[in-house]
Formats: structure tokens, sequence, C-alpha cells
């Protein structure tokens, strides 16, 4: 039996996200680990930082779960359980499923000693390690999810994230850029919201011929000094400042890029699921 940490699912967290496990294989040996403990020390793990061998005792062994972890992230699971909890928090704020805007955005941050897999260095940011791009809906909950070096160009890997996006079949139709003159100032109805390091005729015609979307950037006041709450990009930055209430996403510790991105993810399932529950 488990102690009752913090970051553990409560019964009613467990009875939500239970019919979205997959279930053991068949022609296999019958599951013996409880999913709740492997899932409860997967969220240890998120919140704690700690690595894999110094998971407590009181859990499944750290083979076991780093197992599930790895094989879920291989077949898709954790990207599907996200998908259906991000449509259970829409339902439950009113809105469609499958979301008309979206905004998008990147975060470096440094990643541990040791690593050398898609690992840059951002000149701009002054650090050393991988490049975060997130789009998110207008309740910053995230639609995908794109991990590489932190020497990668937004535009690039925007590029990599809006294709992702729209592999999804969502109904977005635009983007937010310096368009927002054609409309008047006004948003369009349907759109992705960017900064400025997305800007130029490039990525926007990429978009446009790609993705059928609309690109508006919204860009920072030069007359301003200091910190301006810039109109919808605010969202996208508090999902990042979610992500950073978790120690394990405070630096990346993730060997593959692809971990990293699952770790996103669940860091996102986390939030959802205590909401819902």
């Amino acid at each position: 039996m488990s102690k009752a940490y913090s970051s553990n699912l409560t019964q009613w967290q467990w009875e939500l996200i239970e019919p979205l496990i997959p279930p053991a294989k068949s022609g296999g040996r019958n599951r013996e680990v409880e999913i709740w403990s492997v899932l409860n020390a997967i969220f240890y793990l998120l919140t704690q930082g700690c690595t894999w061998r110094n998971l407590p005792g009181d859990f499944p062994a750290w083979q076991t779960v780093y197992t599930y972890f790895r094989n879920w992230r291989k077949d898709g699971t954790w990207v599907a359980i996200h998908e259906k909890l991000r449509d259970w928090v829409r339902s439950q704020q009113e809105r469609k499923p499958d979301p008309s805007e979206a905004i998008i955005d990147s975060q470096s941050v440094k990643t541990a000693a040791l690593l050398n897999q898609s690992v840059g260095y951002d000149a701009g940011k002054k650090i050393k390690g991988r490049k975060r791009f997130l789009t998110v809906d207008t309740l910053g909950l995230v639609l995908s999810v794109f991990v590489t070096a932190a020497s990668q160009t937004e535009r690039e890997g925007g590029k990599v994230v809006l294709q992702r996006l729209k592999d999804k079949g969502t109904r977005i139709a635009k983007l937010h850029t310096i368009w927002a003159a054609r409309f008047g100032g006004k948003l369009p109805p349907k759109s992705c919201l960017v900064d400025g390091g997305f800007t130029g005729d490039t990525f926007m015609m990429w978009v446009m011929d790609l993705c059928h979307w609309v690109v508006q950037v919204v860009l920072r006041p030069q007359e301003h000094k200091g910190f301006v709450l810039l109109p919808k990009r605010w969202v996208v930055e508090r999902t990042f400042g979610w992500l950073s209430w978790c120690r394990r996403l405070n630096r990346d510790h993730e060997g593959l890029p692809a971990s990293s991105e699952t770790w996103i993810y669940i860091a996102m399932i986390r939030i959802m699921i205590r909401r819902l529950a």
C-alpha cells in the first residue's frame, strides 16, 4: 500500500480515468500490477522530479513503471488519454470538443548533463538545451507538442507542431498575424495566434497553402517598456506556467525528445483530471 502522496489519484479521479486505460494484451501473463499504483508512481515522478531508480519503494518496481511509461508512449496511449480528457474539459466549459482557434508559442529550457540528442543553443534566450513548441486552445489546453533542439528556429519548429495539429483533423481554419488590419483590428472567427518569432512571408504562405489557416501575429507594442499583457498570447504563457509546477519539466532530463513530449501530455492529463474530479 503506497503512502498518501499529494500527487496520487483520488478514488474519483481513478474511476474517471480507468475506462481510458488499455486492457492487458491477450496471450500473455495476466496483469499482476495495479495500474492505479503505476499512474500514481508516474505522477509522483512528474511532480517531484526524482530519477526512475529513486522511486519510493511503496510504488511498483521502477522497471515496471518505466515499461508502462515507454510502451504507452510508443503505442499512443498517453496522447489518446489526453485527447479524451481535453474533450471532456471543453465540454464541461460548454465548448465544442474540437476548437476553432489555437495559439502557438515556444519555450527554451536547459537540459540535464550528458544529454546530446537534439540539444542546441538558443542564441536569443542564451540557453543551451531544447525548445518546446506548443499549440493550445483558448482555454490553454494543449493541442499538439513538438520538442527539438533549442537551436531550431520558430518558423521551422512551428511548421512541425502545426503539421501535427493539422494531422489530427481539427476544424481550426486560421492562425493570428500582422494581417489583423484586414479584419479591422479584430480577431478572425477561426484562427491560430503566434508571436513575433513566427512572422515572415514564407511561413505565412506555408500555413495558408498546407493548412489553409490565417496567421495573426501578436507583437509587443514598441512604445511600451517593461511587462506588457499581450492579447491572447498570455493563454499559452499560462500553460507554460502550469508545466513549471512539475519539477520533471523545469529542466529537460529525457534522453529522447519523444519522452519529453510525453511528459508534457502527462502533466496536462494530471491538470485536467483534477479539474474533472
